[in-house]
């Protein structure tokens, strides 16, 4: 790694650790980086990613820091875990704004269920994913490979975490803004979350609204004895299968394959017709 890199550290944090021991602190934790990542932290792809510059850059740092990764870079840091708590509560209250303003019919408990659906692990963690939030995490070899192997948590809690940053760095405006780009404008995202389990419907309502082929399903196997039947089915949107679903009934099969459907464009949204 350049020393540049080793000296851009050593300017950023010069505010905060004036002494040559934290100084060298500092180095040590640009040559832990540079020995972890292969690379140099990239700080303006990381404002781009979350569309938001820092001022505070210490901030978003322990934004990323799992605390897998404390060992590594020393006293003076902690890990995300508080920003995680107050990104929580951030993000808990601006989609429940956005919720109550663009669905004035719907009662107490049906906003709530929306609310928890929207920030569920599992929906922050693929988010985390999509903006690519993920590659600049600070962790651990396993704790990495606890991601790989499917692991929601970590990738959850860091969205969280970004979301306290930017909060404490912009205030709630720049949070809202952040929450809206990566979360509430997501079609796929927000369908899912109406779609009150009904993930048939849900599917039917996405692909019209996209100008798709309705959906089809198809049954390709039936085992059991006739008391205990088991069907397979998939769902095929145009020519293409995009989910497998099994259930003890037909109708309790299409809605499992129609929940991979909606999961896998959850993923990768459907190219719009034209």
């Amino acid at each position: 790694m350049s020393d540049a890199f080793h000296t851009f550290w050593r300017r950023l944090f010069a505010g905060r650790w004036g002494s040559r021991r934290h100084d060298r602190q500092v180095s040590d934790l640009s040559r832990q980086l540079a020995q972890t990542r292969g690379a140099g932290f990239d700080f303006s792809n990381f404002s781009a990613t979350i569309g938001y510059t820092p001022r505070d850059w210490h901030l978003f740092i322990e934004s990323l820091l799992h605390r897998s990764y404390l060992p590594y870079v020393g006293n003076g840091w902690q890990s995300n875990e508080r920003l995680e708590f107050l990104g929580d509560a951030v993000l808990n209250f601006i989609v429940a704004e956005y919720l109550f303003k663009r669905y004035p019919e719907r009662e107490e408990g049906d906003l709530t269920k929306l609310r928890s659906r929207l920030v569920n692990r599992k929906i922050l963690a693929q988010r985390a994913r999509d903006i690519n939030v993920s590659t600049f995490l600070l962790l651990s070899s396993s704790a990495a490979q606890s991601i790989e192997g499917g692991s929601e948590s970590i990738l959850s809690d860091a969205f969280e975490a970004v979301v306290g940053a930017i909060y404490l760095d912009g205030g709630l405006e720049e949070a809202d803004k952040f929450v809206h780009r990566a979360l509430l404008s997501n079609e796929s995202v927000m369908a899912s979350a109406v779609m009150d389990d009904n993930y048939k419907s849900a599917l039917l309502e996405y692909s019209q609204a996209r100008g798709l082929a309705i959906p089809r399903y198809v049954t390709v196997r039936e085992e059991g004895p006739d008391h205990d039947r088991r069907f397979t089915v998939e769902v095929v949107l145009g020519s293409e299968r995009y989910g497998t679903g099994s259930g003890k009934s037909k109708k309790e099969a299409e809605q499992a394959a129609a929940s991979q459907a909606m999961e896998r464009i959850q993923q990768k949204p459907v190219v719009e017709h034209q």
